[in-house]
């Protein structure tokens, strides 16, 4: 009995950090199949469907059929251009190729994102590169300023092999693009479009920062990095999904900075849902005005229930809206 309590404790330790912010409320959990290789890496809202993508993909994406349950994931299959060269250093670039041809996945897409006339966005995580793909399926890689890298992996970020970018948010207008770097250091770029060219106005960084944090999902593991893994863009302000954290932040879009922050700890290590990892493991993010959906990039691990699919959450926006004060 007392050591049963014991447990109870140390289940609810972690959980106990981040009471300090508001919770989010879970209105759902979807089971998603017909994604062949798993790892449910980008969300984003496209027309009148729900859209994602796996990292293990490199030439397709996919649409949502939310009306069966489980939910279906119907392909669209893309012609893929050979990628432009980033600037990355020699050595990274071939771990990303060595690390393709073992799990699959040479792009290693991370993000996704969609403007108002259908362009849904993908970031390549392996190739430090965003594709464009237009809603008849053509695809084209943009054609970023050189200084981007250059600028980020002066402010400490992009210098880690498989911590590059992670998150995508263009504007809908299709004028304004960011970018997350996912750890050590972590931190946001934003580029603008003119004409057909895309480039940094007043500098490519908008924020870099370190440090770690304690693990929510293990009570007694060792400090994680602080991370960003999902970006999203609503109603003039970015939004952050940080999984290490379980939280969602509103960010300016000027200067990254946290502006307010919600968790969503409570669902996500609930009973039957925590994953045996001190990481956290929600990876795509989009924020409408009823609330977010969250999809969990699980890596074929299965959780305490023995769920193994990808799954999506939807949380409610949290009372007065995501841009009350």
């Amino acid at each position: 009995m007392i050591a049963r309590a014991l447990l109870a404790l140390s289940l609810l330790a972690p959980l106990a950090q981040a009471e300090t912010l508001p919770e989010l409320t879970l209105q759902g959990e979807h089971v998603v199949e017909g994604m062949a290789q798993g790892n449910l890496s980008g969300l984003a809202w496209c027309g009148d469907a729900l859209w994602a993508l796996s990292d293990r993909d490199d030439e397709r994406v996919y649409r949502l059929d939310t009306a069966v349950s489980p939910w279906q994931a119907e392909a669209e299959h893309f012609d893929l251009p050979s990628p432009p060269d980033s600037g990355l250093p020699w050595g990274m670039r071939m771990r990303a190729w060595s690390s393709g041809l073992v799990r699959g996945g040479q792009m290693d897409f991370e993000g996704l994102s969609c403007d108002a006339q259908g362009n849904r966005y993908l970031v390549s995580e392996a190739h430090a590169g965003v594709l464009r793909l237009n809603p008849a399926s053509q695809a084209e890689w943009l054609v970023l300023p050189g200084s981007l890298v250059r600028q980020a992996r002066a402010s400490g970020m992009l210098l880690h092999f498989n911590a590059l970018f992670e998150g995508i948010a263009v504007d809908p207008a299709g004028e304004r693009l960011w970018l997350a770097a996912e750890r050590q250091r972590r931190g946001l770029m934003v580029l603008h479009r003119r004409q057909n060219s895309w480039r940094c106005a007043g500098g490519c960084v908008l924020m870099s920062e370190g440090g770690h944090e304690p693990s929510l999902s293990q009570a007694g593991a060792r400090p994680v990095a602080r991370s960003f893994t999902g970006l999203a863009f609503f109603n003039e302000k970015l939004f952050t999904l940080e999984s290490s954290g379980y939280r969602i932040c509103r960010r300016s879009p000027s200067n990254g900075e946290a502006e307010k922050c919600w968790s969503f700890a409570g669902a996500a290590l609930a009973e039957g849902r925590r994953y045996d990892t001190p990481f956290g493991v929600a990876e795509a993010l989009w924020v409408d005005a009823q609330g977010a959906w969250v999809g969990v990039d699980n890596n074929g691990q299965r959780r305490e229930d023995g769920e193994k699919r990808p799954l999506v959450w939807r949380f409610a926006a949290p009372p007065g809206g995501w841009n009350a004060p």
